[in-house]
């Protein structure tokens, strides 16, 4: 049974900062095609970051240049490194993953065969 199993999330300023982690049980994870998203109450669920089979990554152009994708295959964790966070980043974020190969990052919900419970990004002025 596969599990997505997120952490990091919390209460923060905004301009901090956070790490969300995704570890993953249950699939063979160095080509785990991933992503990240995230919902904003009464808003859809959008992508933020994906990473394909073969490690190349894909930030969405919403967050270039303070969020960070980065997948450790030595402990089975997707990481998202968050900066310079504001007010509007608070939302529920969520990791998921594709069973199968996937030959480019992507970022449509659809594609996406498993999902985690999320955790809560809440940011503050």
């Amino acid at each position: 049974q596969v599990q997505l199993v997120e952490s990091g999330g919390g209460s923060v300023q905004a301009g901090g900062s956070l790490r969300l982690s995704c570890r993953v049980i249950g699939y063979p994870f160095r080509a785990f095609c991933m992503g990240w998203f995230r919902q904003a109450p009464g808003k859809e669920r959008e992508g933020v970051a994906s990473v394909d089979s073969v490690g190349t990554t894909k930030v969405a152009d919403s967050f270039k240049g303070r969020f960070t994708l980065s997948k450790d295959n030595t402990e089975n964790t997707l990481w998202l490194q968050m900066t310079n966070l504001k007010l509007e980043d608070t939302a529920m974020y969520y990791c998921a993953g594709v069973a199968g190969y996937c030959d480019g990052p992507h970022l449509a919900r659809p594609l996406y065969d498993y999902w985690g419970h999320g955790t809560q990004v809440t940011v503050s002025s």
